[in-house]
This record gives structure tokens, sequence and C-alpha cells, in this order.
């Protein structure tokens, strides 16, 4: 049988559905990337937003319309989060983001008895980090590996702790091996990502920078980078033990959330801004050329236009290399849901547009800052209109003519040197092959 992924949401959910991938193919199913052909369609949710539940409850009217005889499997975030909500959505088998490994079994049990078939296990305080091994991410040069799950913060935005559980880790040695499979596929770069990744190791008594070693030292590994971070839980001996790698990829996705004091302490955020600018400062001074993002909610519940102004503010201050802006989207069962007063969508709308503006032209600065310079680029797959593209470490965004270099270019590293910058990437040259 032909059985077909629908991913959204984080990198964590691209590595998941990757693995659930895998665990189908091994019991004798094709995944193919052609949806009319698929027997078996399978939604990797998210629950982050309402929009995402939306966007969700869509996809499955849309594959019930379009294909009636299909199998639905919904699994991830949503039902998770809210299973009596999920188990009258018209999917098939359902089952959440605990106990991955059970989703071929309970796919099978439903061909069998063509009932609906939930799976859906509740998280407990003290869970193991789930094995889920991948050897391959399809479509992608760069390979996600997930080592940490859960979140023990409750933001007072945020549906999370309660569909992925409280924090766990991948052991150490499971971090090895993995990293070493990668590496006999042919991925040069691995990206860690987490649901609180910053948080990797705590019931070990270890930090992100030991997972971040102990990938470094795999033979054929080149490259290692981080997913989203948490700024409070990282300390000046992290910072010193990445720069001491060769292969750490220097961009720090820091998520701010908002650069106003009042607005964090509402979001139960455990920083200010003041102890994030710091941080910021910290970074760039052992990583002259870093990248730094970030992301930044606007119309926060009692988000004043004081408060946005701050914000404004605060991000154009730290001049940040790429800014993801979104408007605060009311999340039921959590506490900011029952705050008052809600800020109007069409102010909402308005302040992230505002923010958004002050995002691009941070970007724009640090770009220009680049030019002239010289960088290592992983190569991924050419574009049609005669062009190579791929990242530095700093995760700018660079173009290259096919002209400098006819054959493929893809999951190979050059030296490049920054030519200009247009539309919002770089354009170089390579300096050596």
């Amino acid at each position: 049988m032909y059985i077909y992924f629908y991913t959204f949401g984080c990198k964590v959910n691209v590595y998941e559905t990757a693995a659930m991938s895998e665990a189908f193919e091994k019991a004798g199913y094709t995944v193919t990337q052609v949806r009319e052909l698929a027997d078996i369609l399978v939604i990797n949710s998210c629950t982050v937003t309402s929009e995402s539940d939306s966007k969700l409850m869509q996809t499955i009217r849309r594959i019930r319309r379009e294909k009636p005889d299909g199998v639905i499997v919904l699994t991830g975030c949503y039902p998770q989060a809210f299973p009596n909500e999920a188990k009258a959505c018209g999917a098939d088998v359902i089952t959440g983001t605990k106990d991955r490994s059970r989703i071929v079994e309970l796919t099978e049990e439903f061909l069998k008895s063509r009932q609906q078939t939930c799976g859906i296990t509740p998280y407990m305080p003290h869970d193991e980090f789930e094995k889920m091994p991948v050897s391959a991410v399809e479509g992608h040069t760069r390979a996600f590996m997930k080592i940490q799950d859960g979140c023990n913060a409750f933001c007072t935005y945020c549906i999370i702790p309660y569909s992925r559980g409280r924090i766990r880790s991948m052991p150490i040695d499971g971090v090895i091996s993995e990293a070493k499979l990668l590496a006999k596929n042919g991925y040069k770069e691995i990206v860690l990502v987490g649901i609180n990744l910053a948080f990797y190791g705590a019931e070990f008594g270890l930090r992100l920078a030991d997972a971040v070693e102990a990938v470094c030292s795999v033979d054929g590994i080149e490259r290692v980078r981080l997913g989203s971070l948490e700024p409070e839980k990282i300390t000046d001996d992290d910072l010193k033990r990445l720069a001491a790698q060769p292969k750490f990829c220097p961009s720090f996705h820091l998520s701010l959330q908002s650069g106003c004091d009042r607005t964090l302490k509402a979001m139960n955020r455990r920083y200010t801004s003041a102890e994030f600018e710091e941080l910021v400062g910290r970074i760039r001074n052992i990583f002259p050329d870093c990248g730094i993002t970030t992301d930044i909610m606007t119309g926060f519940p009692c988000e004043t236009e004081e408060d946005h102004k701050k914000s404004l503010e605060f991000a154009e201050r730290i001049g940040f290399s790429d800014i993801h802006v979104f408007p605060y989207s009311r999340r039921k069962g959590t506490k900011a849901d029952l705050m008052e007063p809600q800020v109007p969508g069409d102010v909402k709308k308005r302040r992230a547009k505002e923010m958004a503006e002050v995002g691009a032209k941070s970007r724009d600065k640090f770009l220009q800052s680049l030019a002239g310079k010289e960088f290592p680029v992983l190569f991924e797959r050419e574009k049609a209109d005669g062009i190579h593209h791929g990242y530095a470490p700093n995760y700018a965004y660079i173009k290259i003519l096919t002209k400098y270099s006819e054959k493929s270019l893809r999951k190979m590293i050059f030296y490049v040197k920054i030519d200009k910058i247009e539309d919002g990437c770089c354009f170089g040259h390579i300096v050596t092959e």
C-alpha cells in the first residue's frame, strides 16, 4: 500500500515524519510523494496556534472529499493536546506525540477492523526520551536530529507542555550512533533540534554543549547547527565550549517573543530584555560574524502601544539578522486566552507589519556587513534559473551563478566570497574548488 505524509509545524515534526516514514517502509509500505497514489494519508499535526488547527481541519476535509476511501491517520501535537476533538474530526487512526512507534500497529488495526482506532497515551512526570532513529530526511541536504523533547516552562500563551510532556533527552550514546548513521548516508551537516533544545541533558546533569561536542566528534560530519533556543539556559561556559568546536555553525535562533519587560512577565518568560541583550553581546564577542535570529509576537493580551513601541525599539537596537514576526493567536487551554483585554485583530496585524519592517531593515544591515567576506557554503539543490544556492555557517543565504561552476555542487562545501547583496540574499563566487 502507498502512504503519503503531510507535515505541519516545526523542525521536530519534520524529523518525526522522517522517523514514521522509515517505520512504515520497514513494515512493507511504500512512501510516495504523489498524493493521488496514496491509500493511507498521515497528517503530522501542529497545534501551536488556532490557525494551525484551522489548517489541519481544512486538510482533513479536503482529503475526505478528494479521497473518500483513503485512510486518514492523524498524529502529532493536536490529538495529544485535544484528544476528544481529534476523535471527532473524521480521522480513521488517531495517535499523539507519545508512543509514536505504535503508529504502524494502530494503522494495521484499523485496516483489519475498519473501526476508528485511537492510541493517545497521556504523558507522565518522568517519561523517558522515545527513540525514533532517522537515517535520512527526504529532500533535505542538512539532516535534522531530534535530541530533546518536552517543555517545563508553561509560558502563558503556549499549549506545548500539554502536547509534548516534560523535558527529556536522548542519551549521548544515542546522539553519537545516530550522527554516525547520518554521516554514513552522506550528510555533512546536522541540525540539532528539540522542543526546548537549550534544556538538553538537564535530567542527566549534561549541557547542550555535550551533545554538540559528541556530534562534532563523528567523522564525516563537517558542520553542526542548533535549532531554536531559549535564552535563559545559555551560559558563558556553554558559549566557550561551542566556540572550541571548529565544526560548530554560529547561527543562534534566540526566542525573544517581546522586547518589553511588562509583556515578557505576562508571558511568564524567564528573562528580562536587559538579560537578553547582555547575552547577545556575549555571543557576538565570541562569534563576530554570527547570525542571531528571533521570534517576536505582537498583540499579546494587555500589550499597550507603549509596550509595542518598547519592543520595536529593542528589536531595532539588537539588530537581528532576521525576525520571525507573528500576531498573537488565542489558544484554548492557556492562561493568556483568559487575559483581558485582548488586543483587536487589526491592531495585532498592524503591529506585526511594523515589527516586520524593523526586521527587514536589520536583515539588510546584517547582510551588507558580510559583503567582501569569505565563508564556507554548503550547497543545496540547484535552482532552475541557473543558480547554485546554499548557506554559510551563520545561515546567510548565498547564491552563485552556474557559470562559475557547471557541475552540481549539492552536498558539497566550498568557500565563497560575497560580491553583492540583492533581494535579501548574498551573491558571490567560489574562491576554492
